[in-house]
């Protein structure tokens, strides 16, 4: 499926974007069209005892190229029509449902990295310290207000296409300024408070099958509570999600995979406009101005000095 991101279908001007007025499926084997990808973290994964996730879990982004590609009139949705284009997002209630299921993947994500934060710091012999309770039950937070805004979206959504329902939009929003940020205070949280402990590993988990190499991993490296090789893999899993390439692109997913920075915002704005939120807003302030003058309180159940 190609199309415009909302960003760019949004700017699109009718008499001047229409050659990028296109909506259409493509077929994977269509000669012409190329995939050319970024480095694989899953293939570059040792094992999975020193990639945990990478070796699982990695999406390996790519270009998508058309150098002569046909692409039959029957997979074109939209075709050189800038209003068409424009209001796919809009109509179909995309912006709204993505926003959901974005909430919903970033909420499992944060608990288990809150799961991540409580382990490290008890392998560390830290979970006690007045500080590192602080920062854990801020993450804690985090994840329970995104679980939150999911469940508003859930439970209060706005009138869609005929009788169908879709997450309300200003939620919808919110959640999406939220996310795009979260991430990245996680990944702080993380480097203050484990500091250092995530390196305090080997180079592989075949250190841990050398024979006169194991006896002096498991007495230096052993953790609180957890022996030597416990205390690696813990570790290993924890850089594999916060500290490691794989885990690199995935904060610059969380960032930027929902749109332009600015964009999210005016995005915001111009909806609380065209809904009447804004005007709402000032509603409030004037009618808290209107209460009162040089001369003391015009309303009724207020009292001059």
């Amino acid at each position: 499926f190609v199309a415009p991101n909302s960003g760019s279908a949004a700017r699109m001007e009718t008499g001047k974007d229409e050659a990028f007025a296109l909506v259409f499926f493509v077929d994977m084997d269509t000669p012409g069209m190329k995939l050319v990808s970024r480095p694989s973290y899953e293939m570059k994964a040792a094992s999975p005892f020193d990639a945990p996730l990478a070796s699982r879990f990695d999406e390996n982004d790519a270009v998508l190229i058309f150098h002569n590609a046909f692409i039959p009139w029957e997979n074109v949705l939209v075709y050189r029509d800038v209003e068409k284009a424009k209001g796919f997002y809009a109509s179909s209630g995309f912006f709204n449902r993505y926003n959901l299921q974005s909430a919903t993947r970033l909420s499992i994500k944060l608990e288990f990295a809150c799961g991540l934060l409580m382990k490290g710091t008890q392998a560390t012999g830290t979970a006690s310290f007045r500080g590192v309770q602080t920062a854990v039950g801020e993450l804690v937070s985090m994840s329970q207000l995104v679980w939150a805004l999911t469940t508003a979206m859930a439970l209060d959504p706005e009138p869609g296409v005929g009788d169908s329902v879709v997450p309300r939009l200003q939620t919808a929003a919110a959640a999406r300024i939220y996310m795009t940020d979260v991430w990245q205070k996680v990944r702080q949280i993380f480097e203050e408070i484990l500091a250092g402990a995530p390196i305090v590993t080997v180079s592989s988990h075949r250190d841990l099958q050398t024979p006169d190499l194991d006896p002096v991993i498991e007495r230096y490296f052993r953790g609180t509570g957890l022996v030597a090789h416990e205390r690696i893999k813990l570790f290993k899993l924890i850089w594999d999600a916060l500290y490691s390439e794989f885990a690199g692109r995935h904060a610059l997913y969380e960032k930027n995979y929902a749109g332009n920075h600015d964009q999210q915002r005016l995005d915001a704005l111009r909806w609380a406009d065209l809904r009447g939120d804004s005007r709402r807003y000032e509603e409030m302030v004037e009618q808290c101005l209107s209460d009162y003058d040089l001369n003391g309180w015009h309303a009724k159940d207020l009292y001059s000095a």
